[in-house]
């Protein structure tokens, strides 16, 4: 996620990675450990996972440009293969 975070963000892409409920120091270490670039959402109470019924890690949700939910995914996926960077690139156009 991280390639494609960087790759894309100069065209509209937003990626946040939401934290459910860790310390924030174990958060601050492995965001530096994995070097992570996008922005970190720490959410100590799990306040915002349970409003989007997160279950499991990671949960991928894709908003579009009018802020609406357009897809969900649990589990690992191959988003920076090609499928994934075609899917990114259609919901980037105008």
């Amino acid at each position: 996620m991280n390639a494609l975070y960087e790759e894309f963000k100069g065209r509209g892409f937003v990626l946040l990675l939401v934290n459910m409920g860790e310390d924030s120091e174990l958060v601050r270490r492995a965001v530096k450990a994995r070097r992570y670039t996008a922005p970190v959402v720490l959410d100590p109470d799990r306040e915002v996972s349970d409003a989007y019924v997160v279950t499991a890690s990671p949960t991928v949700y894709i908003v579009d440009r009018r802020l609406q939910i357009i897809g969900r995914a649990v589990g690992r996926r191959e988003w920076s293969g090609e499928a994934g960077r075609r899917l990114i690139t259609a919901l980037l156009r105008p």
